[in-house]
């Protein structure tokens, strides 16, 4: 297996890892609204499938390599499988409750996957950095988007626990691509394993729901396509690139920073209410992000 790469995220990789998370949480928003023309599992199935596309054609013309193998078709297919079942479970999450909330439990990833790099990772143990910066941001997260509930009723249940079994999903993904044989692997091949296996398990599945195309429109299509090519294929790569480069703890901290984007996108989009409490938050989110990627700490 190639030698893993796990140097403290820099200037370059955190301008990008800003811009990834600025785009998914628009994709937050997007996907909430394209729920109204198509039935979640479609909406992961179809995007998945029409991912693989682009793909393809910007590895033949930048000649990018593809290099599936015997040796990492297994956690491939295992990620594929993992991929698919994170999105259906965000997607059906974001049908029974609100875009905040299910971002809240959704972008707790990185806690789940900073303690699993502790164990599973060479040279990504935690330290008393991480652990401040990891307890900061996640309050920095929390005040984004709490608001007190007067009552708890079964769709907040139901939205709550696929938001954190698609949080798990993600995570053990991430631990996947530096722990397996999918290390070796070119970022682009990382994506088709995830993408093609999804399709292939998704497409056929989501068709046979009777609802799979809902009130479906021009606008909405826009919206998709923009997902697909945009979200899904450019910021997943560059995503997976800076996995492969950098630390896994840290590259995962910048998740902290999208439940506000999208608390910003759905205040511009959808009219949602914002005050102060998300400049507070911000400050709590990119504090504690600083001290995860701060060196000098002393592992645990």
């Amino acid at each position: 297996m190639n030698n893993i790469q796990n140097k403290p995220v820099d200037f370059l990789a955190g301008s990008f890892l800003i811009i990834f998370s600025i785009l998914l949480g628009l994709n937050q928003v997007m996907v909430k609204l394209v729920n109204e023309g198509m039935h979640p599992v479609f909406q992961v199935a179809l995007r998945s499938t029409l991912a693989i596309f682009p793909i393809l054609i910007y590895c033949y013309i930048s000649r990018k390599k593809i290099n599936f193998s015997t040796y990492s078709m297994i956690p491939g297919v295992i990620a594929g499988i993992l991929f698919a079942t994170e999105f259906i479970f965000l997607f059906i999450a974001l049908d029974y409750s609100t875009v905040t909330r299910v971002s809240l439990i959704f972008y707790t990833m990185p806690v789940w996957l900073t303690i699993g790099a502790h164990f599973l990772i060479k040279n990504d143990n935690l330290n008393l950095n991480k652990v401040l910066g990891l307890i900061i941001a996640l309050i920095g997260l929390i005040l984004a988007v709490y608001e007190p509930s007067m009552g708890y009723d079964l769709s907040q249940f139901y939205g709550d626990s696929f938001s954190l079994m698609a949080s798990l999903c993600w995570a053990i993904i991430a631990i996947m691509l530096k722990t397996t044989r999918l290390s070796d692997c070119t970022p682009e091949t990382q994506l088709l394993y995830q993408l093609i296996v999804s399709g292939i398990i998704l497409l056929p599945i989501s068709m046979q729901i009777t609802d799979y195309v809902r009130n479906i429109n021009m606008n909405l299509i826009l919206i998709f396509s923009f997902q697909v090519i945009v979200i899904m294929c450019m910021g997943f790569i560059g995503w997976l690139w800076v996995m492969s480069k950098y630390s896994a703890s840290s590259t995962s901290s910048f998740a902290f920073l999208t439940p506000i984007f999208g608390v910003l996108f759905g205040w511009l989009i959808m009219d949602d209410p914002i005050n102060e409490q998300i400049y507070l938050s911000l400050f709590f989110t990119c504090f504690g992000i600083y001290l995860i990627n701060k060196r000098g700490s002393k592992s645990i």
